[in-house]
């Protein structure tokens, strides 16, 4: 591996002058206000476990539209947790219930969220996108409806992620002041997204985070998601500044001044799929207090289990516990 866009020293320096969409306030009040407010229901799920609980969730996401996961709870707990709420990798589902269980292992309330009509690589999914695709369709879902912000798919996935971040703070086991939103890649840009247009996160931590900085992200990205819409533009050469205008209303840089809550970062600087660059501009105009994490010889990977447990370590300080 080697680097593939600018050095830290650069990144360090990067601060992108960025479109806002005038309306961008406006246009999210207007999304979120229109999204469901039914509860969220749970279904106890037997894995065989004796220490952590499991529950089959379903959270009205966006259009009343159903939305799958899983709830850990620590089986001893007797007072309400904290809770880290976690969006995934682009393609990956909600998987099997015990795949993940290191929040729950520490002590805290762990929200998974499947990701609408993906779900076809790493771990399954089965959350249909009932605007137009079943669960389980193969990419792009960077191209899709990007023509329109009204119709893009991350409109649907990000009310969903604020949809499963307000049911966290609404379930009984919850503390609802200690509600942390986290993910890898797509995952990491949602956090972002839900930090940014909800105020009831008390904490983000974004890995290598994907959907930032779209401008520079699909001209240097030399792997992965961003591609998708280098190829759709290649075709349709008379679309750029329409397709641009759209996705700056998802851009989690353009959004990151809207968050107030202390967030954690980590960025890789041989990430080929999220160029570093890409995340910088993010962490640079994040609103609340930040903290970063660099992995200077890691590709899209990052972190991994290391960040983790800078995470814990992050949490249980900012926490007090």
């Amino acid at each position: 591996m080697a680097l593939s866009d600018l050095t830290v020293a650069d990144c360090w320096a990067y601060r992108p002058d960025l479109t806002v969409p005038e309306d961008l306030d406006a246009f999210w009040g207007r999304t979120l206000g229109a999204a469901s407010a039914a509860a969220a229901t749970y279904e106890p799920v037997d894995t065989g476990l004796t220490q952590i609980h499991t529950f089959s969730v379903t959270v009205p996401g966006y259009g009343g539209e159903p939305v799958h996961g899983w709830l850990h709870l620590p089986a001893n707990a007797t007072e309400p947790l904290a809770c880290v709420v976690e969006y995934l990798g682009y393609g990956r589902g909600r998987g099997l219930p015990h795949e993940k269980l290191f929040w729950a292992s520490a002590g805290f309330a762990h929200l998974i969220m499947d990701t609408r009509g993906q779900g076809w690589s790493a771990a399954p999914g089965g959350t249909a996108d009932a605007h137009r695709y079943p669960a389980g369709t193969v990419p792009g879902f960077l191209t899709r409806g990007v023509t329109s912000p009204d119709d893009f798919y991350y409109r649907r996935l990000i009310t969903d992620a604020v949809r499963f971040a307000q049911a966290a703070q609404e379930h009984p086991a919850v503390d609802p002041d200690r509600v942390v939103v986290t993910g890898i890649s797509q995952g990491g840009g949602l956090s972002l997204a839900v930090a940014a247009l909800f105020p009831g996160v008390a904490a983000a931590m974004p890995d290598v985070p994907f959907l930032c900085d779209f401008p520079r992200a699909v001209r240097v990205a030399t792997e992965g998601p961003y591609g998708e819409v280098a190829e759709y533009l290649a075709l349709h050469r008379d679309q750029s500044s329409q397709v641009f205008r759209t996705l700056s209303y998802v851009d989690a840089a353009v959004l990151a001044p809207g968050a107030t809550a202390p967030a954690l970062f980590s960025i890789a600087m041989m990430d080929r799929i999220c160029p570093p660059s890409t995340c910088f501009a993010a962490y640079h105009r994040y609103g609340g207090d930040k903290e970063v994490r660099v992995y200077e010889f890691n590709d899209h990977e990052g972190g991994e289990a290391h960040q983790q447990l800078e995470q814990l370590a992050w949490l249980r300080k900012l926490f007090g516990r």
